[in-house]
């Protein structure tokens, strides 16, 4: 089979979706051919590639073939658009010319599944629709886009790709709601969880860092962290005014991340005494990160839930720790961790609550332990590569039936 893969951010991008795409080629890669049809390194790339009109890379059976998008840089967000834009004006052609079975598309730029429908109707191909993160709902729930016409007109067409896909594969039960709201029939939409990596249970702990976790904890007794992306759909602000009252309990409030609203949290942080701010990380001293914490914080600002699905909760479950969850009730983090056990839930506009329930929990040891017990119990649920298989399967069953077995 032959799989045609649009996406704009590609490694050496380090987007949550460039990594995504990079797993998923790799597993497709195993038994497929597949084309990469991407853009120019632009988010926090580790390398920087020159202007050509076309590049292409041949690694196995992986071609990457990057058109020559525009790369400003992610923090200059007006200007972004410009590599959006240049990557569809030259994608779409290029796209129409390369050969496959299957075209699968993620969700960048943010239109990205409707050039993906629009690419399978030309082409005459079945189209397989992974949605990351769920658009326009995203931009107008984040105050990106104001509503109005163009939102209206964005949502008809993401309507229109949503029914076009031959398969709509979504990261929770929540985006799935949302999806069948639109309109989508039940069979079209599939769950499929990024997961985690499971270490086998003979396997030797991963050894810590202790600098990584004293930079963390500092001289708090019990430490909330949110480590990730310090985007639109938080309820920062919520966070914040809660945390303001947990400073004499010895409570701290940890951001490890960056994003489009740090500078602003930073500024309203700045007489708060126990909420600190610190910078990614390197990759390879995640579990040290995922281990400083006494709990993790997962939020979801109302009006955004199904349309953001945090998939670093698999990695905090693997980890072994609890899950404070500021968020609407209908998130998955929320009705999956009430279920089994591993999470707490207080309503995204209640900072009175947050501050209550978190007092409550440094309080209770027993609680702690309950909780990061059901978390490693929880885990192997979501192991990435089940759900990789669940992904492929899906892709392969939508290939014209008269393909040649391999």
């Amino acid at each position: 089979m032959r799989v045609l893969l649009l996406n704009l951010y590609f490694p050496p991008d380090t987007s949550a979706t460039a990594k995504m795409a990079q797993t998923v080629v790799a597993a497709l890669a195993e038994k497929h051919d597949v084309t990469v049809l991407c853009g120019r390194p632009s988010y926090d790339p580790t390398e920087r590639r020159p202007w050509r009109l076309f590049q292409s890379e041949q690694a196995g059976r992986v071609r990457i073939v990057r058109v020559g998008s525009t790369d400003y840089p992610r923090t200059q967000m007006k200007k972004r658009v410009f590599n959006y834009l240049s990557y569809v004006f030259l994608a779409v052609p290029r796209a129409l010319l390369l050969p496959c079975d299957v075209v699968l598309a993620m969700t960048d730029p943010p239109f990205e599944g409707i050039i993906g429908a629009f690419v399978a109707l030309l082409k005459g191909k079945p189209y397989v629709y992974n949605i990351r993160d769920l658009y326009p709902d995203m931009a107008v729930g984040g105050a990106i886009v104001k509503p109005g016409l163009l939102s209206r007109i964005w949502e008809r067409l993401h309507r229109w790709a949503l029914r076009r896909a031959t398969r709509v594969v979504v990261l929770g039960e929540d985006m799935r709601h949302r999806i069948l709201a639109k309109g989508v029939g039940p069979s079209a939409v599939v769950v499929v969880r990024d997961g985690t990596e499971i270490a086998p249970s003979d396997a030797p702990a991963p050894a810590l860092d202790p600098e990584v976790i004293r930079a963390i904890r500092g001289n708090f007794r019990f430490v909330l962290l949110h480590a990730g992306n310090l985007g639109f759909y938080g309820a920062w602000d919520t966070l914040l005014a809660g945390a303001a009252s947990l400073a004499a309990d010895g409570i701290g409030l940890v951001f490890v991340g960056d994003g489009a609203q740090r500078s602003r949290l930073e500024t309203a942080a700045a007489n708060i005494p126990n909420v600190r701010f610190l910078p990614f990380f390197p990759g390879n001293k995640i579990s040290s990160v995922l281990a400083a914490a006494d709990a993790h914080i997962i939020t979801v600002k109302r009006g955004l839930e199904g349309v953001v699905v945090p998939s670093k909760m698999y990695g905090i479950l693997a980890a072994g720790k609890p899950i404070v969850a500021v968020a609407p009730l209908e998130c998955d983090v929320v009705s999956l961790g009430e279920a089994k056990g591993f999470s707490i839930f207080v309503d995204p506009g209640d900072p009175a609550g947050f501050a209550r329930l978190v007092r409550q929990l440094s309080q209770n040891p027993v609680q702690l332990h309950e909780m990061a017990t059901a978390a490693l119990a929880a885990a192997p649920e979501f192991e990435r590569s089940t759900e990789l298989n669940k992904l492929l399967k899906i892709i392969e069953a939508t290939a014209p039936n008269d393909l040649p077995r391999i």
